[in-house]
């Protein structure tokens, strides 16, 4: 598998006007991952979400300051740049985005078709908008998809789980790992991680909800 893998990892930029819950964690999380799959000739991508300082080429109703300027992802400032614990290698690959999705309008499918990848390791920020909508594109796409649940991060925990739930109940071929199981099975070791066993499997109610998500936690 390691030879059709490549590791996509989203947004993980220095905007912090979202406030992600957990972003250190993330953070370390994901210096674990690079460091693991570049020690097995994984290839890294990274996306980088822009919106142009001038405002040409916003999305409708995007968030914009005082004077103009868009409020996320200004490509006039450092908000738009990666995080310095793991910014890219000359080697890596950055994909930069002017939508939600990393595969919208970019080269990102055009480059993993041309690596022969089949295989997605995915995480990154947000996780209820561009992580789950690159997921669900990845899937539209054909890939198989691996997500690490605890290299995501979103606002709020609410809206974390949902989007976590939502992947899980309708991304069919969708296997969801925590950071350390991940790095085994790229090691080629024993590992656990969650797949649902039928459609739309984690039906739950607000009151449980909380108990639902904890099954997809490996």
């Amino acid at each position: 598998m390691k030879s059709k893998t490549a590791l996509v990892l989203i947004d993980l930029q220095k905007e912090s006007n979202f406030g992600i819950n957990n972003m250190d964690r993330v953070i370390q999380n994901t210096k674990e991952i690079i460091k693991t799959s570049k020690a097995s000739n994984i290839p890294v991508i990274y996306t980088r979400q822009i919106n142009r300082f001038d405002g040409i080429g916003l999305s409708i109703g995007e968030p914009l300051n005082v004077d103009g300027t868009p409020y996320y992802y200004n490509s006039d400032t450092e908000q738009v740049d990666i995080f310095d614990e793991i910014k890219p290698d000359k080697d890596d690959i950055v994909i930069d985005k002017y939508r939600w999705s990393a595969f919208h309008e970019t080269s990102l499918d055009l480059i993993l078709r041309n690596l022969g990848v089949t295989d997605i390791i995915i995480g990154g920020v947000v996780t209820d908008g561009c992580l789950m909508t690159s997921t669900f594109d990845a899937y539209f796409r054909d890939y198989k998809i691996h997500l690490i649940e605890d290299m995501c991060g979103a606002s709020n925990e609410g809206a974390h789980m949902s989007a976590m739930i939502t992947m899980a109940n309708w991304i069919y071929n969708l296997k969801i790992y925590n950071t350390n199981n991940m790095k085994k099975k790229i090691n080629g070791e024993q590992h656990n991680f969650w797949e649902a066993n039928k459609v739309d499997s984690l039906k739950f109610t607000p009151e449980t909800f909380r108990e639902q998500y904890k099954k997809i936690k490996t």
